[in-house]
């Protein structure tokens, strides 16, 4: 039985993986969770689990450092789950990592940790955990010629012409996906998904370059591996969650799950375009900043944060929260990214420049 530290236990990934307890009791024990807020909901799963809670600004840091478990799922936002997720590397537990700002960060010293430590950093993202499926056995740097996400494109894949006018309630309908405020405005104006091109290039040590992005709005195909003798690799399934989520707890076994298989005959049709970078200027602008190094994907992941937060309370518009980011990493000078504290040092200094920016 694998003991299981939940991390973000009553977000969208949280709720999931206590759908995926539930239904393997024999295999998962949660020995702990944390809440940053929603008390009364972690006391109930608390109760049901046998499980001690953990709330508040260090719950998460003090639930991995006071309990020993073989995983800690880290499902928090932002940055907020570093400090946890070096802490159970340090003490030998695997992290089944939802919480993409960890790499996007620090991809550096949280990698070089869990290497010295042996043990696995293991993706809970659908795209991530589908080339993880691909890629096993076989050697990432030696074998691949590219490594393909898909995204949806979220709900302004289409129209409107203009993204000016978009308000929150729109951005916040994401067409396939159920999850937290930040991630889905981030999957409207793709940050989402150049983010998760910087955490293939920590999870599976392959450059930015041999990275792209496909768009696929049937949200079947969650990514694609190319490898060099020309055969490419897909892992399909219905979006959910859960499905990803089962298979970082479980890991390297695969367990049965009640859910609706794919059902191929009832797909209309799987498509594919390139996405549109004029329209969506994000992609450009997280390659921009991993060619740049340093610190400076710490300083766009705080940027992007606090832009959003901006754009939901109607403080800034849609198409400002990219141009946000973009103006704050221009503004900083290349500083080292290869410590926990330079990261977390570089994070603070771009939240100030990004709350004071005016447009």
């Amino acid at each position: 039985m694998k003991r299981i530290i939940l991390l973000g236990a009553t977000g969208s990934i949280g709720r999931s993986a206590c759908d995926v307890v539930r239904a393997h009791p024999r295999e998962f024990k949660v020995v702990a969770l944390a809440v940053r807020h929603s008390l009364a909901a972690a006391e109930s799963l608390g109760r049901e689990f046998g499980a001690r809670v953990y709330s508040g600004e260090d719950g998460a840091l003090r639930a991995v450092e006071e309990n020993e478990a073989d995983v800690a799922l880290v499902a928090t936002v932002g940055l907020s789950g570093l400090r946890p997720t070096m802490a159970a590397i340090r003490k030998g537990m695997d992290v089944a990592l939802a919480t993409k700002e960890v790499l996007v960060a620090a991809g550096a010293p949280v990698m070089q940790a869990a290497k010295s430590a042996g043990v696995s950093v293991l993706p809970v993202d659908s795209e991530h955990s589908a080339i993880f499926q691909c890629l096993q056995g076989l050697d990432a740097m030696e074998d691949v010629s590219r490594l393909i996400l898909t995204a949806s494109g979220g709900p302004f894949l289409d129209g409107p012409e203009r993204l000016d006018g978009i308000t929150p309630e729109q951005a916040l309908a994401h067409p396939s996906w159920k999850m937290g405020p930040k991630v889905t405005v981030d999957s409207a104006t793709m940050m989402n998904k150049g983010f998760e091109m910087l955490e293939a290039r920590w999870l599976f040590d392959v450059p930015v370059e041999r990275i792209d992005v496909v768009v696929h709005p049937e949200s079947v195909v969650h990514s694609l591996v190319e490898f060099r003798d020309g055969a490419t690799l897909a892992q399909l399934s219905p979006p959910d969650m859960r499905v990803p989520i089962q298979y970082a707890l479980s890991w390297p076994r695969r367990l049965p799950a009640e859910r609706k298989p794919l059902d191929l005959p009832s797909l209309a049709a799987l498509t594919f375009r390139a996405p549109d970078e004029t329209r969506f200027p994000a992609l450009r602008l997280v390659r921009d900043t991993a060619r740049s190094g340093g610190a400076h994907a710490a300083v766009l992941s705080a940027a992007d944060e606090v832009a959003v937060n901006r754009f939901l309370a109607g403080d800034i518009r849609f198409t400002d929260i990219v141009r946000l980011a973009a103006d704050v990493v221009d503004g900083t000078p290349a500083a080292d990214g290869g410590s926990v504290e330079a990261v977390l040092e570089a994070d603070r200094a771009a939240r100030e420049v990004a709350r004071a920016w005016r447009r």
